[in-house]
């Protein structure tokens, strides 16, 4: 699969907050916490941007930096809490596009991976919208045949991350991990939100054309 951005950061509790953001404003991000996650990750997907952290539990960014530079010449941020001038000087002499230091941003550092994007030809829609469905990222809104729908701050967050994984199956853990961050969340409590949603968004919710149920597996949302 191809993603806009991966974020190479052992700090889990960052990396995902990250992600989730870049996720819900159209940025589709993809989280790994070691060198191996991310040696796993190139083997069967791709990105367009690259966030990178320095110190990682089992190597170091320098290094991921030094081994994707061998083959691609994709934007690379690096993201530290390290400031001394000599880690920059280094992070930015090995293939480095930036360094921003931790703590940073949300906001900021969107706009930075956006501006980026664009300048690579590699930007993403800030809205998904297929002619019917209308997802406004920015602003939070969804509308249906040009008629706003209200959904609760996780709906718009779970129907979110199924598009910007589109045509794909996401498995219901997949779901709970990156939309509830929480590996115990029941099915149950998943399938109340995919029929609210449904009830919104589909002509006819019980023969779903979006939102399609993968049986025992998960859910695919269908790309227009």
């Amino acid at each position: 699969m191809k993603y806009d951005c991966l974020i190479i950061d052992d700090e889990i509790e960052l990396a995902n907050n990250t992600c989730e953001y870049l996720n819900l404003y159209g940025v589709n991000t993809f989280a790994c916490y070691s060198k191996n996650d991310c040696e796993d990750f190139f083997k069967e997907n791709d990105t367009s941007l690259v966030l990178l952290d320095i110190n990682l539990s089992d190597g170091s960014g320098f290094e991921i930096c030094k081994e994707l530079r061998k083959d691609t010449d994709i934007p690379i941020l690096f993201i530290s809490a390290r400031n001394t001038e000599t880690d920059k000087i280094v992070a930015l002499n090995i293939g480095g596009d930036d360094y921003i230091e931790k703590p940073y941003s949300l906001g900021v550092l969107l706009a930075k991976i956006k501006v980026i994007l664009k300048r690579y030809g590699k930007v993403s829609s800030e809205k998904y919208d297929d002619g019917n469905l209308v997802v406004d990222y920015i602003n939070k809104k969804v509308t249906i045949k040009n008629k706003e729908i209200k959904l609760t701050a996780l709906e718009f967050k779970l129907l979110t991350y199924l598009i910007n994984n589109k045509d794909k199956l996401v498995s219901k853990q997949e779901l709970f991990d990156n939309v509830w961050n929480d590996k115990f969340t029941q099915d149950g409590t998943l399938n109340v939100h995919i029929r609210k949603i449904r009830e919104q968004i589909e002509d006819d919710p019980n023969n779903p054309q979006y939102i399609t149920t993968v049986w025992k597996e998960g859910y695919r949302f269908i790309g227009k």
